[in-house]
């Protein structure tokens, strides 16, 4: 169990910045190149925000782990 606590902060933490990543992308604050499969926006920026709202509650759960 002492294990696990390291292991899902980083899932984690990188669930969310994937999920910001994803939702910057979405509202057009980052661009990527004509022959990217991210071409539609929309729907890149709503599993962004499940992924980073996912990456957070898992956070949450890691804390709440005894050390």
């Amino acid at each position: 169990m002492r294990r696990a606590r390291p292991v899902l902060l980083s899932v984690g933490v990188l669930m969310a910045l994937m999920g910001m990543l994803w939702i910057g992308q979405g509202l057009g604050y980052i661009h990527w190149p004509e022959s990217s499969f991210m071409l539609d926006q929309r729907p890149w920026a709503d599993r962004g925000v499940v992924l980073a709202v996912a990456g957070l509650l898992l956070i949450l759960v890691a804390r709440r782990l005894r050390r």
